[in-house]
């Protein structure tokens, strides 16, 4: 990341900017060098978890399997910073399916972030 950018992001409060960044950036020839520093910096800034699951969600859909150790960081930086429940439930749609919660107990035994989704939002059922 050059110094220009690091200078714009520094003084992102909430992750609007270094999401907009990604979004708008993501087909740069040189984009895949500097995602792992946006990831740090959007997980760094977000308090709500707002932009983190955007994130998660935006590179997911773009390419999970590209993305997969950032979107990763991100789910577990979202399960931290949304404490209100506020974006879980889309992040959990969006990463497992519409039909995640039919799915619960095979995608509890074999994914810790889910797992660790599903309980902040559905406590009593684990």
């Amino acid at each position: 990341m050059d110094d220009e950018l690091s200078k714009r992001l520094a003084s992102d409060e909430n992750g609007l900017l270094t999401y907009e960044y990604i979004a708008n950036n993501i087909n740069k020839a040189d984009f895949s060098q500097e995602v792992d520093e946006l990831v740090d910096s959007i997980i760094k800034v977000d308090k709500t978890g707002q932009f983190v699951v955007s994130t998660a969600r935006y590179l997911h859909a773009i390419d999970q399997e590209l993305y997969a150790p950032q979107i990763d960081r991100l789910i577990k930086a979202a399960i931290t910073a949304d404490r209100e429940r506020a974006y879980l439930g889309v992040l959990a749609s969006s990463i497992w399916g519409d039909d995640y919660k039919e799915r619960a107990a095979s995608l509890i035994a074999s994914d810790d972030n889910f797992r660790r989704i599903y309980k902040r939002l559905y406590p009593i059922g684990i």
